[in-house]
């Protein structure tokens, strides 16, 4: 089975919300066993329009990454990221070997 990965792109605009959304977020995260390969850090946006922050999320499955997005633990940190960020957020398959 594949693995997926959840690919954010986030303008912070309101930091005191939003790291209420971070921490639950996290939480939300460790339950459904993902693994974090990218928050924030430098990047060089190279085509198209860009954000402030980048994050790639591993999951075992597609499965698990959409569980986690649709699970009560997410959806309460999200409201805390709505008005406090733009996000653009994708959970994508990962391809087979």
């Amino acid at each position: 089975m594949p693995k997926a990965y959840w690919i954010a792109h986030v303008t912070v605009t309101n930091p005191a919300p939003y790291k209420l959304y971070a921490e639950g977020a996290t939480e939300a995260f460790k339950k459904f066993g993902a693994r974090v390969l990218a928050r924030g850090g430098a990047c060089e946006q190279m085509e198209g329009d860009g954000h402030l922050r980048n994050v790639v999320i591993e999951f075992d499955s597609m499965e698990a990454a959409l569980s986690c997005y649709n699970s009560p633990e997410y959806q309460a940190a999200k409201n805390h990221r709505l008005g406090a960020g733009i996000a653009n957020i994708v959970i994508v398959e990962g391809a087979q070997a």
